[in-house]
């Protein structure tokens, strides 16, 4: 199956109750052969609107973040968990799922990234569930890389967190300066 296909499928999805509230999929953007591949938790308000991660808010201080690791977002693979708006950014264990495995995990095999940037703790639980990692909090384990068989996970702060605790935002730029080293160090 390529990309394309899986995409026209999500858009036509009715597999959960999420689909209610959407009026875009957001099913991700970026290069097919992304090296680097970015995972939210699921679309916001603009993002339903546009049907493009990473627009709204949170996506500009994601884009500033690229910038502190010297990383073009047009080169970066970037999607979400779950494809359908969240209108309380809230998800059940059942739709977390039902995306990933018809969609997440076929993105992930299609792309093959090098590396995997997880944002936020749905994120970050749910690949470190797949690939058999240890689970801790975010406070101890962000910014920090996790070595599975044939790629790097590196779980870091959602951007959002910043914006609802301005505390966080210094924490999220030292880490995307980190991964700035780190990529290059992995590179």
């Amino acid at each position: 199956m390529k990309l394309k296909e899986l995409k026209n499928e999500a858009e036509n999805c009715k597999k959960c109750d999420l689909w209610k509230n959407r009026k875009k999929v957001v099913f991700g953007e970026g290069p097919e052969n992304a090296k680097i591949m970015i995972i939210g938790l699921g679309p916001g308000y603009y993002e339903n609107l546009y049907g493009k991660p990473f627009v709204g808010a949170a996506g500009k201080l994601l884009n500033n973040l690229l910038e502190e690791a010297n990383l073009k977002r047009e080169n970066i693979y970037i999607t979400n968990v779950v494809k359908c708006y969240l209108p309380n950014n809230k998800v059940t264990e059942d739709q977390v799922k039902i995306c990933t495995s018809n969609y997440l995990d076929k993105q992930i095999s299609l792309i093959n990234p090098q590396f995997i940037l997880a944002l936020g703790n749905v994120s970050v639980n749910y690949l470190f569930n797949k690939f058999k990692l240890l689970i801790k909090p975010m406070k101890e384990i962000h910014g920090e890389v996790f070595k599975t068989s044939n790629l790097f996970i590196i779980p870091m702060y959602h951007p959002a967190s910043a914006l609802r605790n301005p505390k966080l935002k210094e924490t999220l730029i030292n880490d995307w300066k980190k991964l700035k080293s780190i990529l290059q160090m992995l590179n």
